[in-house]
């Protein structure tokens, strides 16, 4: 396998505790939210060289809940978790476009098109951090989907590889589902003949979807700069490259 077929291979990624882990390329990772990943999990992501987690959520939902893990301050102190908000959930047309959250690629170009500033902010971070990188949402489904698939087509990954993506992080967080219960009945729990005919119907959108997207035009379109856009490329092939000199 050649080094940009490696970079295109989606990985799950077994940190202790976190939910819908996975190496979207190079040094770039996604997952679901942050407060999942036990002290032990917190460890290994900082043995594994990454130094910034991206939390793309709204402000309201950053909290601790009573079923997550006590972490302690100094387990995370030595990664920086930034707080990069994909959206604003009172702006007055969100719930009209979106409902009470933003959870399928149909709405994918309306939303990159409301939260144009701040998505571009959470570029420039990815691009800015030091060592590997973590971004997520909450369920690591959606807005962190969105976010690794415009970092997949600017690492040059074909979009079937992205459409397995989507498929693998909406599979994940149903198992979580199965095991642990839904949060809410917006996103329940589905048995696999429904799971299937939602997936297919999702996949379709997304298809049309990716058939739009000039991702770099996008960035550019927002203020991301040549030389962040070439940060993000580098950074999303770094693995590849390291892998190859160790084999030498």
């Amino acid at each position: 396998m050649d080094g940009n077929a490696a970079a295109g291979r989606l990985q799950a990624v077994d940190w202790d505790g976190a939910v819908n882990a996975w190496r979207i390329a190079g040094d770039v990772y996604r997952m679901g939210r942050h407060e999942w990943v036990t002290e032990a999990g917190w460890r290994q992501m900082y043995d594994d060289g990454v130094r910034t987690v991206i939390d793309l959520r709204a402000s309201r939902e950053r909290r601790q809940r009573d079923t997550d893990p006590q972490v302690p301050d100094d387990a995370k102190a030595r990664i920086a978790v930034v707080h990069c908000p994909t959206e604003d959930p009172d702006h007055s047309d969100f719930g009209t476009t979106f409902g009470p959250y933003l959870n399928e690629p149909g709405q994918y170009a309306e939303y990159l098109a409301m939260f144009g500033d701040k998505i571009a902010r959470v570029f420039k971070a990815i691009a800015a951090s030091p060592g590997k990188v973590v971004v997520h949402c909450s369920a690591g489904r959606d807005r962190s989907g969105m976010i690794a698939l415009i970092l997949q087509r600017l690492a040059g990954i074909e979009d079937g590889e992205i459409l397995r993506g989507y498929e693998l992080a909406a599979r994940g967080i149903n198992e979580r589902h199965r095991t642990h219960g839904a949060p809410h009945a917006h996103d329940p729990y589905l048995p696999d003949r429904d799971l299937e005919e939602l997936l297919e119907r999702r996949r379709d959108a997304l298809r049309r979807f990716l058939d739009e997207l000039d991702a770099r035009a996008y960035l550019a379109g927002h203020g991301v700069t040549e030389q962040e856009i070439s940060a993000l490329v580098a950074k999303l092939h770094s693995w590849p490259q390291r892998a190859a000199s160790m084999q030498d």
